[in-house]
Formats: structure tokens, C-alpha cells, sequence
């Protein structure tokens, strides 16, 4: 190969190289709400983040929904109600388990 050539192979490479990082490099998105390539969570037939809802009763509401147990209040993403024991527990446990010291106790409220 004659000198001329390569040094013309030389810039065409350079020139090729130079034209693809010139696009830059790919970004990750910053906003949860663009992260397509996430798992979905669903509850029911509706999607929702988990970051700001949970599903409960097959219904998506916002993390800070609340509901009364007797004259207790609980938060129903976080936690649930044992109506005949009258017992606030974790979500995710039985309400026939035994009590923890994360349970709180409720009375009835009477009408």
C-alpha cells in the first residue's frame, strides 16, 4: 500500500470514529416514571409504580391511604386490619399469628 493510501485509510477511520462518539454515549434516565425496561407491577388490570401507590382490595391507591380498625387507624399499604381480634399487624402477616410488639391494639368502637 502506498503511503498516500494509508495515510487516507488513516483519516477515513479517524473520520468515521469522530462521527460516532460525536452522538455521545447513551443516558440513563434519571425519572422513574421513563425506566421502560422495569418490571410493572399490576394490581388487578391496572399498572401502577410502587414508588407512589400499592394495591389493596384490588385497587390502586396512593402509599399514604389510611382506613379505620376499631379506634385505631392504619395505613393500608404498610399494614391491615384483624377486625375480630381488633389487632393492627405488618401487612404480610397472619392475623391468626401470634402477637408482636409491632402489633397494635385496637378496641370496638360502638355506635
Amino acid at each position: 500500500m502506498a503511503p498516500r493510501s494509508c495515510i487516507l485509510a488513516v483519516l477515513a477511520v479517524l473520520c468515521i470514529l469522530m462521527s460516532l462518539y460525536s452522538q455521545g454515549y447513551p443516558v440513563a434516565p434519571t425519572d422513574a416514571h421513563l425506566m421502560l425496561c422495569q418490571p410493572l407491577t399490576r394490581c388487578g388490570d391496572q399498572f401502577y409504580d410502587p414508588l407512589w401507590h400499592c394495591c389493596y382490595d384490588d385497587a390502586v391507591v396512593p402509599l399514604g391511604r389510611t382506613r379505620r380498625c376499631g379506634n385505631c387507624t392504619f395505613r393500608v399499604c404498610f399494614e391491615q386490619c384483624c377486625p375480630w381480634s381488633f389487632l393492627v399487624k405488618l401487612r404480610g402477616q397472619k392475623c391468626s399469628a401470634a402477637r408482636t410488639s409491632d402489633d397494635r391494639v385496637c378496641s370496638s368502637v360502638s355506635r
